[in-house]
């Protein structure tokens, strides 16, 4: 079995679900970007060495828009992680990807503007490919583990992210359903993007929570009761998604060995002349570019 490490990224309402669940040790990791949103938690789930991380903070204190994203992923690829299984909560943009069900979604429309959306502002010019935003291997393991769940479980979905933290108009919901979006949500970019950049093979989670605001609820429902009821569905869909995640990474054995696009995704990407890269960028860089500077 190769060297593998997998770290879960919990978003809301599975983050501090799973954070408060796992046994293990609290590592507190310093970055050339800043500190990760929360201590990250190593232990092990069967044979696989594991690294949770809670994206919002403990209590939710850190909205998408303020996610240090870049001191996530780095943290991360510096103990050792080798994939990513992130989840997020996400409204539907279609009639069949119903509440409580479970999307792995394949393709990303990414609409953020306020974010750091690479680690290479500086020293170097570096263009990862990035047509596949999910790791098509890490992808399939998942789908491959859906007789562990309960729920309905999807095996694609184009993910509209958002900056947030408004959610979206009316009419922005029939545009982006009109793009071809089957989701809505806020933290998938850049965080795939930087998983790529860093060589992690990356896939996600979803978890709708409510049909967005394309499709009218009825006026007579109070909105107390519409929030406990996406409240309601997005903890259903929270312990399935746990239960997904820990089948795949029980039996992350079948996978271990293959190769994944994501793990060399630098080699062809880094434009700059060797010759005229400064020496301090691979100080700044550190495990990102160790092994090709």
């Amino acid at each position: 079995m190769a060297d593998v490490k997998v770290g879960i990224i919990g978003g809301s309402g599975l983050g501090d679900a799973l954070c408060s669940d796992v046994q293990g040790t609290s590592v507190d990791v310093i970055t050339p970007f800043g500190e990760p949103s929360d201590s990250i938690i190593e232990t092990a789930w069967g044979d696989t060495p594991v690294a949770v991380l809670n994206r919002h903070g403990s209590g939710h204190l850190i909205g998408p828009s303020n996610v240090n994203y870049r001191a996530n992923i780095y943290a991360l690829k510096s103990l050792g992680c080798t994939h990513i299984i992130a989840s997020g909560a996400v409204g539907s943009l279609r009639e069949n990807l119903k509440p409580k069900d479970l999307v792995i979604p394949d393709q990303v429309i990414d609409k953020t503007h306020r974010r750091a959306g690479t680690f290479f502002d500086d020293y170097l010019a570096v263009h990862v490919e990035f047509s596949s935003p999910f790791c098509q291997v890490l992808r399939k393991h998942l789908i491959s583990c859906r007789a562990g769940v309960t729920t309905d479980l999807h095996d694609s979905g184009t993910y509209v992210c958002m900056e947030g933290p408004a959610f979206s108009t009316r009419a922005e919901s029939e545009m982006h359903r009109m793009w071809g979006g089957d989701l809505i949500g806020m933290t998938v970019m850049p965080e795939a993007k930087l998983a790529r950049e860093a060589e992690m093979a990356y896939a996600m989670v979803c978890l709708p929570s409510d049909y967005d605001c394309w499709r009218p609820v009825g006026e007579d429902l109070d909105k107390h009761e519409l929030l406990k009821e996406i409240i309601e569905n997005l903890n259903e869909a929270t312990a399935n998604a746990i239960e997904l995640i820990k089948a795949a990474v029980a039996d992350f054995k079948r996978i271990a060995d293959t190769p994944s696009a994501a793990h060399s995704a630098l080699e062809l990407a880094i434009w700059s002349d060797r010759d005229s890269i400064a020496p301090a960028a691979r100080e700044h860089f550190g495990v990102l570019v160790e092994k090709y500077l």
